[in-house]
């Protein structure tokens, strides 16, 4: 049922938030004693809780994801033992020691920059704290950076260094100390990548499931989110982790889809975990679990978000928002857009103007200055304006505008003083007035990409491999600038990119670029 048809019903009624009864628990950390004889392991969490289990014969035992026997697991390595609720061993995995440096290249121009000592890794640095999510600080995909370059056609960017070895798929970055955070693919499992972001030498790996295959593109296709000495990742495949931004470590991991009786999507899960004190807000698109909220310590379920008809997962990833001292998690679904409270996931409101029946990609805009919400799609439709209205802990939705000048796909927008910047199909950078929806102005210069805002400037990466450089003008396009990205893969450049640190990052397939954008 769509959404539109159930409005007047969300309106007036409450759902009560659910809490899974009986979820499978996990326990990882490193093998610290083991018996070959009677299969027994001792593993220390990353917590420091130590816990023995004796392995059933009945519970499949793999190795860096791979069948194996008990024989071939030593002291050292790291662990995991999945469990029932009743504590019953279903699953015993083990996997090698993080990986360090050995699969990757880094090449750097001959001026190269000077690399940091080793001690640095993965100490604070309150320049990289600036993007340790999706879409940066608040999702709202505008950098804190400044004193960047302000002309590219008198100060073109330098490559400092390109990392190499990623393998498959179209995940951006996020940051944190001196280490950058992606995801790709090595042999047949998805990986979580931490690079130096000095060198681009790859400091450490960590398998998160099997690879998510694709006409479109193998691989992953979220980014990492950052929370303190935290990282959160989710596969294309469903596969939600924990691990440690120091060295890789899994605290805890589960499968979305599974826990929550929820199908994978047609290209794969590629939504971006956000992280709100301490819940973990994810959308599997199960029965009667829209939205879920985890606590991010162990992965237990919260609450699940019940929205009506039941809209299974789209592409895009949820931000929050506060109108009328009403906290809320809103996200696109595959049937529209929807808000839930953030304290019960109690479904709010939903609105479908701007949904398409293929693939709702983009996250959704928040503009505070009239309390409302913009989001757009691809594939012909355009986007709308929703202005929301809280009163007694309810909120409702109306349509403030519709526009087909911003088919937006899945190459991000973003608002500046209540103009909207973003790419329309086929390819027009547009800019649209968000109090009144007229459109400004359009301009073909870059065609179709992803983009972020820094410095007063739109970093517009198109799909094909050039980067402009354009003013944040709500009055005409200004171009200060462009280049060719080198090494092209025959992928579109779909990862969106990101101004922190002083540098710009294009992901692009097995490669990571990086570029000093930071003025002399």
């Amino acid at each position: 049922m769509r959404l539109k048809r159930l409005l007047s019903l969300m309106v007036c009624l409450f759902f009560t938030s659910c809490v899974v009864q009986a979820e499978a628990a996990i326990f990882s950390g490193i093998i610290t004693s083991l018996s070959e004889s009677q299969k027994q392991v001792t593993i220390k969490s990353t917590l420091g809780k130590e816990k023995s289990f004796t392995i059933p014969d009945s519970a499949p035992s793999t190795f860096n994801g791979k069948k194996s026997q008990f024989d071939q697991f030593k002291i050292g390595q790291r662990a995991t033992v999945f469990t029932t609720a009743s504590g019953k061993i279903t699953r015993f995995s083990v996997r090698d020691v993080v990986a360090s440096k050995s699969s990757s290249t880094v090449s750097r121009p001959k001026k190269e920059m000077k690399a940091k000592k080793r001690t640095d890794i993965g100490n604070p640095s309150p320049v990289a704290q600036g993007w340790t999510q999706f879409r940066g600080p608040g999702r709202t995909n505008i950098s804190t950076e400044t004193g960047l370059i302000k002309d590219w056609n008198q100060s073109p960017p330098k490559l400092l260094w390109t990392a190499r070895g990623l393998g498959e798929g179209y995940s951006s970055v996020s940051l944190s100390g001196n280490l950058v955070f992606t995801m790709g693919t090595k042999a047949n499992e998805e990986v979580v990548i931490a690079i130096d972001v000095n060198t681009g030498e790859i400091v450490w790996t960590q398998p998160n499931g099997s690879v998510f295959k694709d006409g479109q593109g193998n691989g992953p296709r979220s980014t990492p989110t950052i929370d303190g000495d935290a990282l959160y990742v989710l596969g294309a495949s469903g596969d939600l982790s924990r691990m440690s931004t120091r060295n890789g470590n899994v605290e805890w991991t589960k499968n979305i889809l599974q826990d929550f009786g929820a199908s994978n999507i047609v290209w794969g899960i590629s939504e971006s975990p956000l992280i709100d004190g301490d819940k973990l807000i994810c959308s599997p698109g199960g029965q009667g679990a829209t939205m879920v909220a985890l606590n991010k310590q162990d992965g237990s379920p919260i609450w699940k978000a019940a929205v009506p008809g039941n809209p299974k997962a789209a592409y895009s990833s949820p931000i929050k928002v506060t109108v009328g001292g009403v906290q809320q998690y809103v996200n696109f679904t595959h049937d529209g857009i929807m808000g839930v409270e953030a304290q019960t996931g109690t479904p709010l409101w939903g609105n479908n103007r701007a949904a398409n029946k293929t693939a709702n990609c983009s996250a959704p805009i928040f503009f505070p200055g009239n309390n409302s919400i913009f989001y757009a799609s691809g594939y012909g439709t355009g986007g709308a304006l929703l202005r929301l209205t809280a009163a007694q802990n309810r909120v409702s939705a109306q349509l403030g505008f519709f526009t087909q000048d911003m088919k937006n796909h899945h190459g991000g927008m973003v608002q500046v003083d209540g103009f909207l910047y973003g790419s329309s199909d086929p390819g027009k950078l547009t800019c649209i007035n968000l109090r009144d929806g007229q459109t400004v102005w359009q301009n073909r210069s870059v065609g179709k990409g992803a983009l972020t805002c820094a410095d007063g400037h739109i970093y517009m990466r198109s799909e094909k491999g050039p980067i402009a450089l354009v003013e944040v003008n709500p009055k005409a396009y200004v171009e200060k600038g462009q280049f060719d990205q080198p090494e092209r893969s025959g992928r579109p450049a779909w990862p969106h990119p990101v101004v922190a640190d002083g540098k710009l990052f294009l992901r692009d397939q097995d490669l990571l670029l990086c570029y000093d954008v930071k003025a002399n």
